[in-house]
């Protein structure tokens, strides 16, 4: 495979322009196993989740964030689910997003799914300005991280997002490796968008 992590920017083929972090954001399975995350780096990240748009500003989501090497890290990995198993590991940084479906009196917070997408895509927008890439999971053992971290009930774990430095993806098996380098494809806009005026 001649593919190098200087060759693997995988731009959008997008039918408009968008800013390059837009651009240039996809989501790779290969990180590199010997960089690391900055204290500042994971800090600029999790502030960017912290800012972003919160329906009533109840902002309903939480975040638990380990690096590699640390107890955080490997018990989030340790729950993981299937494929990403097999490669999640050499990721900087591990991020569990944590719904938080009511408050402690009990209140039902309807958009908390809406909001945690909305910070989760400002920490992966913030993570391409650190000059880092995002892959973000939903095979989950949520039960088990609720576990491993003595959540309550009404913090649910719903998604892990890794955080790190792309690699070659010849490290991955020959099935992923060419899911790596494949063009990024989307719906076409007017797939997606069902009226227009």
């Amino acid at each position: 495979m001649t593919s190098t992590p200087d060759t693997l920017t995988r731009s959008t083929d997008s039918s408009q322009p968008l800013v390059p972090l837009l651009e240039e954001r996809w989501s790779p399975r290969s990180y590199d196993d010997t960089a690391t995350m900055t204290d500042a780096q994971l800090d600029a990240v999790l502030e960017a989740a912290r800012w972003a748009s919160s329906a009533m500003n109840h902002q309903p989501r939480r975040f638990v964030a380990g690096r590699r090497g640390t107890d955080t890290f490997a018990k989030i990995n340790d729950n993981l689910l299937g494929f990403n198993a097999a490669w999640a590991f050499r990721a900087s940084a591990l991020v569990v997003g944590i719904l938080e479906t009511t408050t402690e009196d009990g209140e039902a917070r309807p958009f908390a799914q809406y909001d945690l997408g909305q910070s989760l895509t400002a920490l992966t927008v913030q993570a391409h300005a650190e000059g880092l890439h995002v892959h973000q999971m939903a095979g989950i053992d949520a039960d088990g991280l609720r576990a491993a971290f003595d959540l309550p009930e009404r913090f649910v774990p719903y998604t892990v997002t890794a955080i790190g430095t792309v690699a070659d993806p010849s490290q991955l098996d020959e099935k992923a490796a060419e899911r790596e380098i494949a063009p990024r494809t989307r719906l076409p806009l007017d797939e997606v968008v069902l009226v227009k005026e």
